[in-house]
C-alpha cells in the first residue's frame, strides 16, 4: 500500500457524493471502488477464480510487453482517472499503457490506457464500454469465464467499432498489441 493521506478514516459508503480530490483522499481499499460522475460505487472483492484467471492473463501480457519494451501492464485495484473535472474514475481488471503514453502514469493513471478489461462488478458493461469509448480507450477485452472465450472490441469514438470472439486454439488478434498471440486454450485457470 502507498502512503496516500486519508482524509476519511475508512472508505465512505456506497452512494457517497465526492469530488475527484475527495475520492483521492479516501483510505486505500482492496474492495472495488469507482467514482461515476461524483457518486461512489463500492462492491466486494471478486472471487478467487476470477482473480486467478486475471493474474494468469496479466502475467502473460506483462512478460510479452516487458520483453518487447512496449509499455506497462497493471491490474486492479488501480484508479484510472478518465475525467477529473466530472469525477469519473474507474478500476478496470487489466490495463495496458504503451511506452509512448507513459506520461499518464503517476500516483494513478490520469487518462485512457490503450487496452482495458472491464469486469462489470460495478455498473453495467455497456455503460463502462461507453465510458472507455468516450475517453479514448482503443481496445477492450472481455473475458467470458464460463464459455472460455475472450472478446476483443476495437473501440471507436462513440461506438463499439468491431468485435471479435476468440475461443479454443484461435489466437487473439489485437490491434494495440498485434504480436501478442495467445489463445484462450493456453490459459489454465478457466
Amino acid at each position: 500500500m502507498s502512503e496516500r493521506p486519508a482524509a476519511w478514516g475508512e472508505l465512505p459508503p456506497h452512494g457517497t457524493v465526492l469530488t475527484t480530490a475527495e475520492y483521492l483522499q479516501t483510505a486505500e481499499s482492496l474492495r472495488v471502488q469507482e467514482l461515476i460522475y461524483g457518486t461512489l460505487r463500492v462492491e466486494e472483492s471478486p472471487h478467487f477464480r476470477h482473480q486467478n484467471l486475471l493474474l494468469e492473463l496479466a502475467v502473460l501480457m506483462r512478460v510479452f510487453v516487458g520483453q518487447h519494451k512496449l509499455g506497462v501492464v497493471c491490474i486492479a485495484p488501480q484508479d484510472v482517472i478518465l475525467d477529473p473535472a466530472r469525477a469519473l474514475i474507474l478500476q478496470p481488471d487489466l490495463l495496458y499503457i504503451s511506452k509512448r503514453r507513459q506520461e499518464i502514469i503517476s500516483d494513478h493513471i490520469w487518462g485512457a490506457p490503450e487496452v482495458m478489461s472491464p469486469h462489470p462488478r460495478i455498473g453495467k458493461l455497456d455503460e463502462r464500454i461507453r465510458h472507455f469509448t468516450q475517453y479514448g480507450v482503443k481496445e477492450c477485452w472481455l473475458v467470458h469465464q464460463l464459455s472460455r472465450e475472450i472478446e476483443v472490441l476495437r473501440l471507436q469514438e462513440f461506438g463499439d467499432g468491431n468485435r471479435r470472439t476468440f475461443r479454443g486454439v484461435q489466437a487473439i488478434e489485437s490491434a494495440v498489441l498485434p504480436e501478442f498471440r495467445i489463445s484462450p486454450e493456453v490459459l489454465s485457470c478457466w
